[in-house]
């Protein structure tokens, strides 16, 4: 049984117990305990059930690498799935819950898909939920969507806090093992900015449970006087419980530090997201042991080499009484021999390869343990725990030969450099024939702005997996990085450590070599996943040779690990199968992040009130002071209407409406975008961005203008006003200031980064009023300052001046169809002004109006609204502005577009107006019908509503649409679909303009 020895452990403190609870079952550990040491020191072999055939599974590693042992974390608010026992830090009042199985763990009805493995290869999910069609929505997605995942997504808030850090750096050291510390050693002493991040809570990785020797002494008194030494450097920063997750383009890195997870709920940040900027990353980041594929090797208590070196070690937990190792290469007589100096039987130790000799098997024997060469595990013997094993020989094809009674199993097919850092910005890979890893190709490695490498891998992360060699490699990539970055570190050269003399691995894909498909079916390679052996080598006989097909087939490598332990073993049988070398099928993609990043550590403090703060106008307090009802408007809050005492939203809409009409109506409308492009090349760049041209646009002169994108498809509209021979100020749609704005320095600076041309999204520097209604030009007249007569100010004009005392620019334009003013202020002087007009307005019946009432009266006047008549669909001639579009330009964004067969066809729906022909109004998206059924079984649609609404001065509903053929279909009655169960609606097509057809208003 796994138990908690009487002595040993170096991360624990025996006097600081600690309790926790798993499934319901209060548990005790030590402090310093990792979730899997104490669970394992508990005999809590058995911790979840793989997502597949739900067999049960035990912990098999001790680090992120770990694809079984996933428990959901915490309780309510502090709940997390999917959770990592063995990365996990024990704490007092840990709640944890195993995941993947119904009604109990020990007892799962899932587990009747191991019965029928036969019947669920690899890819049957392809071949079996295609017929029949009508049962895929009805019986194949459902069960398939509540069978899918893992842990069960959290239903409450999070309660913790997250937040960012930005650091920048000479060197960032991805691990703190003696490669790291012997790197940060080095560059420290060459004054460079150090950031040496480790993802564990101690220092040192490997070596101190290896027994290294460095400089005459146990590693981790040398690790200690590192550490002692670095931290009275000051430009050297330490971080432990810090995972280096991503490299991206030009020295970007994203590192996330937990802060708190090892005492939740102290107040402090859960965890904190460092972004950060360095010359050069080197990556320490160590090498992972593989497993070896046997039969039965997921079984609960089977578990790699290293991993039960590191609890034996670490936290003085052994993860069996009886253990049998079986190996490839040397590395695993080191855990036999800490497991038999610490008291537990070792029964054998089964060496693949045909001898065994060397300095750590012959220290083996002369400790007593029992040494087999040319053995394999031919099967493990049990279900929720291993209870015996069958041997056999390797060279054989599954004859057994002896059976050994045990309860554990420690296995090692060798170790894979971590390479993920090197790889995430295209460092390639060479295969190393000898030690049977892929490693980083020196002559090919991610290259930085500068055009040089990027990125050193050190010590095992390079394939120098011994302690003398790591520590050596350290140093000579050190130096290379600080010469790199113009530094000269002193000739200390590296730290010396001990060497162990090792015979070469055996590579060993399966165990035996020669097995059968019995066997192999029983073989896995992606423990999380469960693929086996028999998967891949099913997906090679069906055609899926390249890497990357097989790893989708089958699902290798795709689970929360990644692949870690999976990915070098699948390459090998894939390799086998299709008679290639391993180099030649090639690897799988990394790709960032390494291991899983909280997303709540992504969002930072966006959260709540701040994911997405809300933008406020000038005058939003005084809309709120007058009992507006607020609505967002991209990122804006503003105001939908004004609703007096006892008047419901409906009727305080129509009240605003028909006063702007009859009187005077005010409109905040600061939230239109306001850019300005300014210089030599200002008008060329416009005049690429709209349709129309903009360069000629005369100085004071305003002209509307509709933007593109590269396919043609309305983006953006808005007047454009020039201020000077080098400046124009563009007004977006309230939405689309930021996105506008970045689509313009998107094309300047990767299109058209040679010409002279600035921008600046000026929104938020100025308020804007519309004054509009009969009564417009009284009140501004009535304030005094300028001439805002049609004479002096015609329409689709502006002019600088004053207004009541304030400095103003007055355009002369409209969105209502009424006499209309909109008055730029600056923002701190905004509100003033409002107020002002209102004071002054109020015997000329001055009313403040709302973005429906808005609504309306554009729509009276067939005026768009970009995300109303527009989708993303629609081009410029489809809504009658082809008169927008110039003929002239050789190019603008979007004319090549517009000019595929497609868009330039001439049977589009165009936009026309709708008259119910019982003045009601029309359902809004409602579609027109067709004669006919589609393929589908659907009526056919031959057009829809955009716009519609009641117009309380044509006392009838209105609408807008676009219609098949629309223009040419004028005084057409046309049926447009029930919408909610309601009556079909009759309406007839009509012009889009229903209000003063002439324009005479807005010209007086």
């Amino acid at each position: 049984m796994s138990t908690r020895l009487q002595t040993g452990g170096r991360l624990i403190d025996r006097s600081a117990r600690i309790s926790f609870s798993f499934n319901g079952k209060s548990l005790q550990g030590l402090q310093g305990d990792t979730l899997a040491s104490a669970l394992l020191a508990n005999d809590q072999l058995l911790v979840g059930r793989s997502f597949k055939y739900h067999r049960p599974r035990g912990i098999l590693a001790s680090g992120a690498e770990e694809p079984n042992a996933l428990v959901g974390l915490g309780e309510g608010a502090r709940f997390e799935p999917n959770q990592r026992v063995t990365t996990t830090e024990l704490f007092a009042g840990l709640t944890s819950a195993s995941q993947n199985h119904w009604p109990s763990l020990e007892f799962d009805v899932g587990a009747i898909n191991d019965k029928f493995a036969r019947f669920l290869p690899a890819g049957f999910y392809y071949k079996t939920f295609i017929q029949p069609r009508p049962a895929w929505k009805h019986v194949f997605e459902p069960i398939i969507r509540r069978s899918a995942g893992l842990g069960k997504a959290p239903v409450e808030a999070d309660a913790d806090r997250y937040e960012y850090l930005y650091g920048h750096c000479d060197l960032l050291i991805a691990g703190g093992g003696i490669a790291g510390l012997q790197a940060a050693l080095i560059a420290g002493a060459a004054g460079a900015r150090v950031i040496l991040a480790e993802q564990n809570s101690y220092w040192g990785g490997r070596a101190p449970v290896d027994g290294d020797i460095i400089e005459g002494k146990p590693a981790q008194d040398w690790i200690n006087s590192a550490l002692q030494t670095l931290a009275g450097m000051e430009n050297v920063t330490l971080k432990t419980r810090m995972m280096v997750s991503g490299l991206y383009d030009h020295g970007y890195v994203l590192a996330e530090e937990r802060l708190a997870d090892h005492c939740p709920g102290d107040g402090q940040p859960r965890k904190r997201l460092w972004r950060i900027r360095t010359a050069r990353l080197l990556a320490a980041t160590g090498a992972i042991e593989r497993p070896l594929a046997f039969a039965g090797n997921d079984i609960p208590g089977v578990m790699l080499a290293s991993a039960m070196r590191d609890y034996l070690v670490n936290y003085a937990v052994a993860p069996g009484g009886k253990v049998v190792v079986v190996t490839n290469n040397d590395d695993a007589y080191r855990t036999a021999m800490a497991l038999r100096e610490a008291g537990v039987s070792v029964v054998c130790v089964l060496d693949a390869r045909s001898t065994a000799g060397g300095e750590l098997p012959d220290r083996a024997r002369a400790l007593g343990i029992r040494v087999e060469t040319n053995r394999a595990i031919v099967k493990v013997k049990g279900k929720k725990r291993v209870t015996s094993v069958a041997i056999g020989e390797q060279s054989g094809s599954g004859a057994v030969i002896e059976e050994l009674e045990c309860d554990a199993i420690a296995m090692s097919g060798g170790w894979s450099p971590v390479v993920h850092l090197w790889s995430h910005c295209g460092g390639k890979l060479v295969w190393d024939e000898e030690r049977v890893f892929f490693r980083p190709d020196p002559a090919k490695p991610a290259l930085g702005h500068d055009g040089a490498a990027m990125v050193y891998a050190l010590g095992a992360a390079n394939g120098a997996l011994a302690a003398a060699p790591a520590l050596e490699d350290a140093a000579a990539r050190t130096l290379s990085a600080c010469e790199a970055i113009g530094l000269k570190a002193p000739q200390s050269g590296a730290a010396r450590a001990d060497a162990v003399e090792e015979a070469p691995i055996l590579p060993v894909w399966i165990m035996p070599q020669g097995a059968g498909p019995a066997l192999k079916s029983k073989m896995w390679l992606d423990f999380q996943n469960d693929v086996k052996v028999s998967d891949v080598q099913l997906a090679a006989r069906e055609g899926y040779v390249s890497v990357e097909h097989t790893k989708r087939y089958t699902t290798l490598g795709m689970a929360t690990d990644q692949g870690k332990l999976s990915n070098i073993n699948g390459l090998a049988i894939l390799a086998d199968s299709l008679q290639q070398t391993i180099p030649g099928v090639g690897t799988t993609t990394f790709r960032p992040p390494y291991t899983p990043v909280t997303i709540g550590a992504l969002a930072g403090e966006a959260r709540g009130d701040l994911f997405q703060p809300l933008r406020k106008s000038p005058m939003h307090d005084w809309h709120l002071e007058k009992g507006a009802y607020m609505e967002p408007v991209g990122l804006w809050q503003r105001p939908y209407c004004y609703p007096r005492a006892g008047e419901t939203h409906e009727q305080a809409v129509y009240r605003e409406v028909v006063n702007t009409r009859e009187a005077l109506g005010l409109l905040d409308a600061s939230t239109l975008g306001k850019i300005v492009v300014k210089g030599p090349d200002a008008g060329k760049f416009l005049d690429m961005l709209y349709t129309n041209v903009m360069s000629n646009l005369g100085i004071g002169k305003c002209r509307y203008g509709l933007m593109c994108n590269e396919q043609g498809f309305l983006s953006d509209d808005g007047v454009v006003i020039r201020l000077d021979e080098e400046t124009w100020l563009c007004h977006t749609t309230s939405g689309g200031a930021d996105r506008i704005h970045g689509w313009m320095e998107d094309w300047l600076q990767c299109e058209w980064w040679d010409w002279q041309v600035y921008t600046a999204n000026l929104t938020e520097q100025y308020g804007q009023i519309a004054v509009v209604g009969p009564n417009a030009r009284k009140l501004l007249e009535k304030m005094g300052g300028m001439d805002v007569s049609k004479e002096a100010l015609p329409f689709m004009t502006f002019k600088d001046g004053e207004l009541g005392g304030f400095p103003v620019r007055v355009h002369r334009i409209s969105f209502s169809g009424e006499l209309s003013y909109e008055i730029a202020v600056p923002a701190n002087q905004a509100a003033a002004f409002w107020e002002l007009c209102h004071r002054l307005g109020a015997d000329l019946g001055a009313m403040a109006y709302g973005t429906e009432a808005l609504h309306i009266l554009r729509a009276e006047k067939g005026f768009i609204m970009i995300g109303d008549e527009t989708d993303g669909t629609v081009i410029p001639q489809d809504l009658g502005l082809d008169w927008a579009i110039s003929k002239k330009k050789a190019d603008f964004l979007g004319k090549r577009g517009q000019q595929r067969s497609y868009l330039a066809a001439q049977d589009r729906w165009k936009l026309v107006g709708f008259e119910s022909l019982d003045g009601s109004v029309i359902p809004d998206g409602a579609y027109v019908t067709a004669p006919g059924v589609s393929e589908y079984g659907f009526g056919n649609a031959q057009g829809r509503i955009t716009s519609t609404y009641y117009s309380p001065v044509l006392k009838r509903g209105i609408a807008m649409g676009l219609l098949l053929n629309g223009p040419s279909r004028m005084g057409e009655v046309v049926e447009f679909t029930a919408v909610g169960g309601e009556k079909p609606v009759s309406a007839k097509v009509v012009s889009t303009v229903f209000y003063d057809p002439e324009g005479e208003k807005q010209n007086v």
